[in-house]
């Protein structure tokens, strides 16, 4: 069986263990973790547009079995961000230009229904932890890390969709946030744009933990116009 020391022989995961911990971990944790492990590098670009690889490379990069590997992907190529090629390997899919901007027309309602639903139905404790979100996003703003930006943006995409208790929505968004943020992290250095990412994410998460809904729809409306703007900033050269 897996131990979290396996899981360190790829560097810091996207979730991180003690380097001395060694008890066994669930099998349903382990496929989390592989999975965050390898979401963050598609994300972050470490496993580039285009390339291929294997499973069995996976395991040796990762340190976790085939088994967790292969329902990680699974999981991965349903949300888009690796494409299964029969008797050849896995792709990590070429950047789709065409295919962001339909994910731009979906995102703004489904996403704009979890961030007021969030805001209504959120407890205690979730609210809590969207205010240490809303922390994390400024100071990722200040120190410019970006890495340590799309780990608190998963964590506040996951934490919405669990506070929103929507299913539906949330089955749709999950095909969506992973592409999104790999996206931005391809192009984001084109209009410097963390600083303002980086605050705009934490006005949606300051307004859910406040239990405004209204402000949490606008914040959210707000942040996804300047998604829009930089996409086509980037994608369409339409500069100001």
């Amino acid at each position: 069986m897996a131990t979290k020391k396996a899981t360190q022989r790829a560097g810091k995961p996207a979730t991180h263990v003690p380097e001395d911990a060694r008890e066994p971990i669930p099998r349903g944790r382990m496929v989390d973790m592989a999975y965050e492990w390898i979401e963050e590098a598609i994300v972050t670009l470490r496993l580039a547009p285009g390339s291929t690889l294997s499973e069995l490379q996976l395991s040796e990069m990762t340190g976790f079995g085939r088994t967790p590997i292969r329902e990680a992907v699974q999981r991965l190529a349903r949300e888009h961000l690796i494409v299964v090629l029969p008797q050849r390997g896995l792709l990590i899919p070429p950047m789709d230009v065409a295919k962001q901007l339909r994910l731009l027309e979906t995102r703004r309602e489904v996403e704009r229904l979890i961030a007021r639903s969030a805001a209504k139905k959120a407890t205690a404790e979730q609210r809590e932890h969207f205010t240490r979100l809303a922390r994390a996003f400024k100071s990722s703003a200040r120190s410019g890390k970006d890495v340590e930006f799309v780990r608190a943006d998963r964590e506040f995409n996951e934490l919405c969709l669990v506070a929103a208790r929507n299913e539906f929505a949330e089955g749709a968004m999950r095909l969506l946030h992973g592409l999104a943020r790999r996206f931005w992290y391809y192009h984001y250095k084109e209009a410097a744009d963390l600083p303002t990412m980086a605050r705009l994410h934490a006005e949606v998460a300051e307004a859910i933990a406040a239990g405004e809904v209204k402000r949490a729809g606008e914040a959210l409306d707000a942040l996804l116009d300047n998604i829009e703007a930089f996409t086509r900033a980037t994608v369409l050269g339409e500069r100001a």
